[in-house]
Order: C-alpha cells, then structure tokens, then sequence
C-alpha cells in the first residue's frame, strides 16, 4: 500500500530544494533529484502540482514527475 503523505511547502534555494511533508522539513540537492530541475528556471521550478494522494509532484512546464518517497530517500 501507497502511503498518502501531507505535502505542506516546496521551496526552492539555488541548488537545494526543501519539502516540508507531514510536518517535517527534507532538504534534498537539486543535482540528486533531477536534471530537469537543474536546468529549469524559478518560473518552472515553482510550477507544480501535487498528486491528490501526496504520491508525487509534477512539473507542467518541464515535464518532471518525482515521488515523494524518492525525494525522501535523497534527502541529506
């Protein structure tokens, strides 16, 4: 079974990205994620969309999708 996860705040600080999910805050390396992201822009970077389960997060304009567990698990 999935488990569903409260995605509160993405955020985004040069090369890292913090993820704050079920109250706790992920700060994970850009360059780990994906290199979509690396090479998106603030713009596309802070478009995205959440799964309504908590599962992943999208990225429209770049065409990104990661899992909230994968980000997790890179998480420094």
């Amino acid at each position: 079974m999935i488990a569903t996860r409260k995605i509160e705040d993405l955020t985004f600080d040069k090369n890292t990205m913090f993820l704050k999910i079920d109250g706790k805050v992920f700060r994970i390396s850009i360059e780990r994620a994906s290199v979509k992201l690396v090479l998106a822009n603030d713009a596309e970077r802070g478009f995205y969309k959440i799964s309504p389960s908590g599962y992943g997060i999208h990225w429209p304009l770049i065409d990104e999708d990661l899992s909230i567990d994968s980000l997790i698990e890179m998480a420094e």
